[in-house]
């Protein structure tokens, strides 16, 4: 374990599953991700090597997903950050928050009032699970940049509490970690609109009565802003939720829907049919030597739990996620993994000599009659994956990939912030991904990689047992969350679409300019938060649908705008 906090610490690594994340990843994720990089890059390590690692409520492991383009400024030297003393404690009535707190700390925001005339909104980007730091381009080009010059309004980036300096406690014990709910995120977000001031415009009346305050949020803060602007309407004039989540499932095997649905048919077949010839040979032949001969073709042999050895060689089908439609965003390894997979062709001419063994346990697992077929496709599967094993070196492969380690779950420092998103999850959100498909559909990823083995976490590094409370966060709505001034927006190829409004198989509804419902084509995950600064836009970039997006949000939040104008100067003449 030496070495991992400083890692983590360094990164500020926020674990999960995923992240969105990719929801929960185990911690034999964090160890493969942290410690084996150096020669494998899957989906959910891509481009880690550029030195700056994420770990979202996606779960999954990404390259900094605001990295710079080479003549990009810094936005950190542009935008000086502030905090505003804000209560930890904002439920005194509560006794979930038992010992209360009468204590504040620094809540960290960022703002740029360059497009601001009087009389405009204030524009606030949710930062969510990360440290509000890296989504500081969003106020140079994204969507907060786009809005704010779009309606003369002032952009905020505002950071969650606990993450990024926003910590209101002196360790990340579970004790000290019991603030840490999206409620009490929410009232920090409600008090920042009653109560902050702007430097240099410290005369303005920015309150939520003469001011329109639009939240923006994609991922875990889409549903954050969502359950903001329902619960805290009069402070939030409207909100936009980018990709969000609104309905906390506890077992959410419906991560790997999107790739079933929308991947290359061939990749997605044949990733079935390996997988399933793992499990025959993992769960129907568990303690034959066919578990250890399996082991072995991947260069694993000395994993002794299998649902680790099943999470060690599952990540390709987990990239979906990081494709972006920005170059400088976007990993193409899910792609560059279906075209191995798919491929008739023996793409790793090393693999021939594991044929013979692999033809064994295709066999055994009940697919002889399919060899000639499958022979090639598993054999690419496992030349994908073989890195894995040589990354580890001459360490114990349990040591680098198992989820099993108490040590490491023991460290509750200020530097552990891989404890955050998981202890929101294993207590509100859930987001375990699973291979828990219904019987008769063959699965994406192993289903040893089940509740049990996703939950180790939240035992051993919480004590929390039991399964995530998820009706704290499925009351207010969940897939049937709406309000006026409420937009949902989403991609069709997202992953995360299952745990949102647009899921597949949920009634249609009705876009409006009050509660806008918009699905843009073939995008994934919070598309349209992504900016380029006008230089650097083409005719191909941003593709259509995002562009189309964006500029549908533009139009429905100066709607937005009007019609609070209209209703506050009613309220004016009344007085």
């Amino acid at each position: 374990m030496v070495g991992y906090s400083q890692v983590l610490g360094l990164f500020g690594l926020v674990a999960a599953a995923q992240a969105l994340q990719r929801s929960s990843l185990p911690i034999s994720e964090l160890k493969k991700q942290v410690r084996c990089v150096a020669s494998f890059a899957v989906a959910t390590v891509s481009s880690i090597s550029n030195g700056s690692i994420e770990l979202t409520h996606d779960g999954e492991q990404i390259r900094d997903p605001y990295k710079l383009r080479a003549r990009d400024v810094d936005p950190a030297l542009l935008y000086p950050e502030y905090n505003l003393s804000t209560p930890i404690d904002h439920f005194h009535n509560d006794s979930l928050y038992e010992p209360h707190s009468d204590g504040k700390f620094n809540l960290r925001y960022w703002f740029d009032a360059k497009y601001y005339k009087p009389g405009g909104p204030v524009i606030v980007l949710c930062g969510g699970e990360t440290d509000g730091e890296g989504r500081l381009p969003f106020l140079q080009k994204g969507i907060v940049y786009q809005l704010a010059k779009a309606t003369n309004g002032l952009g905020v980036i505002l950071e969650h509490r606990y993450y990024g300096s926003s910590i209101p406690t002196k360790d990340f014990s579970t004790e000290n970690l019991r603030f840490l709910t999206t409620d009490q995120a929410l009232a920090d977000t409600a008090y920042f609109a009653n109560n902050v001031k702007f430097a240099g415009l410290e005369d303005v009346d920015f309150s939520p009565k003469t001011t329109p305050w639009i939240a923006y949020g994609g991922s875990y803060a889409g549903a954050f802003v969502a359950l903001l602007r329902k619960l805290y309407p009069d402070d939030y004039w409207g909100a936009i939720s980018s990709s969000g989540v609104p309905e906390a499932i506890w077992d959410y095997y419906k991560y790997f829907e999107a790739a079933a649905v929308y991947g290359p048919p061939a990749c997605v077949e044949y990733t079935r049919k390996t997988t399933d010839i793992i499990d025959k040979i993992l769960i129907g032949k568990k303690g034959s030597k066919y578990v250890g001969q399996l082991k072995s073709v991947f260069g694993l042999p000395n994993i002794t739990h299998d649902a680790d050895f099943a999470s060690t060689i599952n990540g390709g089908i987990y990239g979906l996620q990081s494709y972006n439609w920005d170059p400088t965003q976007s990993s193409d390894e899910f792609f560059n993994y279906c075209d191995i997979v798919a491929s008739d062709k023996l793409k790793y001419p090393k693999t021939e000599s594991l044929r013979e063994s692999v033809n064994e346990l295709i066999t055994v697992a009940g697919y002889g009659d399919e060899i000639d077929t499958l022979s090639n496709h598993v054999l690419n599967y496992v030349g994908y994956y073989l890195p894995q094993g040589a990354a580890c070196g001459n360490e114990d492969q349990d040591e680098c990939f198992s989820t099993y380690d108490t040590e490491f779950y023991s460290q509750d420092s200020i530097a552990q912030s891989w404890r955050l998103w998981p202890y929101q999850y294993c207590t509100q959100w859930g987001y375990l991904q699973t291979g828990n498909v219904p019987e008769g559909e063959l699965p994406l990823i192993s289903r040893t990689i089940d509740l049990e083995y996703s939950s180790v976490i939240c035992r051993d590094a919480f004590n929390i047992t039991k399964p995530a409370n998820t009706e704290a966060i499925n009351k207010y709505g969940g897939f049937e969350l709406s309000y006026p001034r409420l937009a949902w927006v989403d991609g069709e190829w997202d992953p995360w679409r299952a745990a949102g409004v647009h899921a597949i198989g949920l009634p249609e509804r009705e876009s409006t300019t009050s509660e806008p419902y918009i699905l843009i084509d073939k995008a994934v995950h919070h598309w349209d938060e992504n900016g380029l600064f006008p230089n650097q836009t083409t005719a191909e970039l941003p593709p259509a649908p995002v562009a189309e997006a964006q500029k549908e949000e533009a139009i429905f939040v100066k709607a937005w705008l009007k019609e609070f104008k209209k209703e506050h100067s009613h309220c004016k003449k009344e007085r």
